[in-house]
C-alpha cells in the first residue's frame, strides 16, 4: 500500500479543499474504479441493447449467471493471494527478482486448479440437469477462468504499485465489452443475453492478458524455485485461512437465505434471492468508501508509525522503543476512530439518499426493508477489516484467523437464526457476526499493545530448528588420572 501514500501525500500536503477534493477523488480511482467500471459497462448494455425486452428467465439465467461468476471468482482467489503478497513482498526485500515468476506460475496453477474443481461440476450440472446450450455454458466458464486470471494478476501488478494501470485495464476491456456487444446484437444478429455473455466474457481475458503481459515485462526471468513457494503456503497457512474465512464471510449470510423458501431457482441450478442479494449489494456501496478512508490514512499517518518503530527495534534506545510503540498504537487508535467517525457521516447521508430515492427509481418493498439492517453490518465490516489489518502488520497470524472464523461462524449461525424473524431483521446476522469478529479483533490488538516487547524479542531462537536426533547432553569427561599424566597428555 506503500505505494498510494506518496502520491497521497503530494496531493494532500497543498491543505486546499481543491486538492482534498482530487486526493478523495484519486483514492477512489485507484482502489474501486475496477468495480465501478464492470458495473457501468454492465448498466449501460442492459439499457442501450433494451434487455428489458427478454423473456424473464433468459434475464435471470443472465444475472444468475455473471453474479456467480463474481462471487466464485473471489471465493477461488481468496485462499493465495495473502500467501502469495507475502512471498512478493520478501522476494522484493532481498531482491530475488526471478522468484517472482515461479511464484507467479505456481500460484496461477493452484488458483486456476481450485477454480476448475468448483467450475466444472457445476457447468456440468448446468448442461445436463438445467438443460441449458451448451455453447452458453462453456462461454459462462470460460468468463468465469478468465476473471479469476483478472483478479489474480491484480494482486502482482498492486504490489508493484500499477493501480493506475489496472484502473486502465479495465477502461479498455469494458469499452471493448460495450462495443462488442452492440456489434454481437445490431450486426450479427445474436441474442442480446448470450451478446452480453460472451461481450463481458472476452473484455476479462483483454483484461487479462494485458495484466499478464505488464507483469512479464517486469520480470522476464524465472528461477524456477518453485518449491520455495509451497513452503510459504505450510508456514503461512493462517494467511490462508484468515482470508478465505473473511471472504466466505462476506456472502454466507446471502448463501443462508438461498436456502429459505424466498429462493428462487433458475434453470435447475441456480439459486439467489434477490430483494437479499439487492440489498446486500446496495448495503456494500454505501459503506465501500471505507476502504478508500483506510488506505488513504494508513499509507499517510500509521505507516510512518509503523517504519519509526521498526527502525528503533533495529538500532534504537530503550527509550526510543518505548516512546515509538507508545506513539504508534496512539496513532492505530486515533485511525479506528477517525475512519469510525467519518464513515459514519459518509453512511448515514448515503442511507438517506437511497431511502428517500430509490423507491422512484423502482426500488422498493422487501429489498427496501432489508437494507437498513445490512448497511449497519457493512459498516461494522469495514471496521473489522481495518483491525485484520493491523494484526497483519503485528504479525499476528493467530489472531488474524481467530477473527475470520468468529467472524464467519457468528455470521452463519445468526443468519439462520434470522430467517425466521420479520424482513426488516433479516440482516442482524451479519450485524452480529461483524460485531464478533470485531470484538475479537480489538481484544488481540489490545493484547499486543500489552505484551508487544515480548512478541518482538522473546519469539527468536539463539539456535536454528531442524530435525534430527538430539545430541548428548554430556558437556566434558571427568579425567581421573593423577596430575603427571595429565601434564603428559598436555
Amino acid at each position: 500500500m506503500a505505494g498510494i501514500g506518496v502520491k497521497l501525500n503530494n496531493i494532500y500536503g497543498k491543505n486546499t479543499l481543491t486538492t482534498d477534493v482530487i486526493g478523495m477523488g484519486y483514492s477512489t480511482v485507484m482502489t474501486i474504479a475496477p468495480m465501478l467500471t464492470v458495473i457501468g459497462a454492465l448498466c449501460i448494455m442492459e439499457y442501450f441493447l433494451d434487455f428489458s425486452s427478454v423473456g424473464y428467465v433468459t434475464r435471470e439465467l443472465f444475472s444468475c449467471t455473471v453474479l456467480y461468476i463474481f462471487i466464485f471468482a473471489l471465493l477461488t482467489a481468496s485462499p493465495f493471494n495473502s500467501v502469495l503478497s507475502k512471498y512478493m513482498s520478501d522476494v522484493i526485500y532481498e531482491e530475488t527478482y526471478a522468484d517472482i515468476m515461479a511464484c507467479y506460475y505456481v500460484g496461477l496453477f493452484l488458483n486456476i486448479l481450485l477454480s476448475s474443481l468448483v467450475g466444472i461440476p457445476f457447468c456440468i450440472h448446468e448442461y445436463l440437469v438445467g438443460k441449458v446450450d451448451i455453447i452458453y455454458v462453456f462461454t459462462g466458464y470460460c468468463g468465469f477462468i478468465a476473471l479469476v486470471f483478472v483478479f489474480y494478476s491484480m494482486l502482482y501488478l498492486s504490489i508493484c504499485k500499477d493501480y493506475k494501470k489496472i484502473s486502465f485495464f479495465f477502461i479498455i476491456g469494458m469499452t471493448v465489452t460495450v462495443l462488442l456487444s452492440f456489434w454481437f446484437v445490431r450486426g450479427l444478429h445474436k441474442s442480446i443475453t448470450y451478446s452480453m455473455l460472451l461481450a463481458l466474457t472476452i473484455g476479462f481475458w483483454l483484461i487479462a492478458a494485458l495484466e499478464f503481459s505488464v507483469v512479464r515485462s517486469y520480470f522476464r526471468e524465472n528461477s524456477g524455485n518453485y518449491r520455495a513457494v509451497f513452503g510459504y503456503f505450510k508456514e503461512y497457512w493462517p494467511l490462508v485461512a484468515t482470508n478465505f474465512l473473511y471472504t466466505l464471510g462476506l456472502y454466507i449470510h446471502n448463501f443462508v437465505f438461498w436456502t429459505t423458501d424466498l429462493r428462487m431457482i433458475v434453470v435447475r441450478s441456480f439459486v439467489c434471492v434477490q430483494p437479499y442479494d439487492m440489498a446486500t449489494c446496495l448495503a456494500m456501496f454505501t459503506n465501500i468508501s471505507a476502504s478508500v478512508i483506510f488506505i488513504s490514512r494508513v499509507e499517510m499517518h500509521f505507516h510512518e508509525r509503523y517504519k519509526a518503530y521498526s527502525e528503533a527495534v533495529i538500532g534504537g534506545r530503550g527509550c526510543d522503543i518505548e516512546i515509538t510503540k507508545k506513539r504508534m498504537f496512539r496513532m492505530l487508535a486515533e485511525e479506528l476512530m477517525s475512519l469510525a467517525r467519518v464513515q459514519f457521516i459518509i453512511t448515514l447521508v448515503i442511507f438517506l439518499f437511497c431511502m428517500i430515492f430509490l423507491p422512484r427509481l423502482g426500488f422498493g418493498g422487501m429489498t427496501m426493508r432489508i437494507y437498513p439492517c445490512l448497511t449497519a453490518g457493512y459498516f461494522i465490516l469495514f471496521l473489522m477489516y481495518a483491525e485484520i489489518i493491523f494484526l497483519y502488520y503485528f504479525n499476528d497470524l493467530k489472531g488474524s484467523v481467530m477473527t475470520g472464523l468468529s467472524f464467519c461462524l457468528s455470521t452463519m449461525i445468526g443468519s439462520i437464526i434470522s430467517t425466521h424473524f420479520s424482513e426488516i431483521w433479516y440482516g442482524i446476522g451479519l450485524v452480529v457476526g461483524c460485531f464478533v469478529g470485531w470484538n475479537v479483533a480489538y481484544a488481540r490488538i489490545r493484547n499486543m499493545e500489552k505484551n508487544l516487547d515480548i512478541h518482538i524479542f522473546c519469539n527468536g531462537h539463539l539456535l536454528k530448528r531442524t530435525k534430527g536426533t538430539c545430541p548428548s547432553p554430556k558437556v566434558f569427561d571427568r579425567y581421573q588420572g593423577d596430575t603427571e599424566e595429565r601434564m603428559k597428555e598436555s
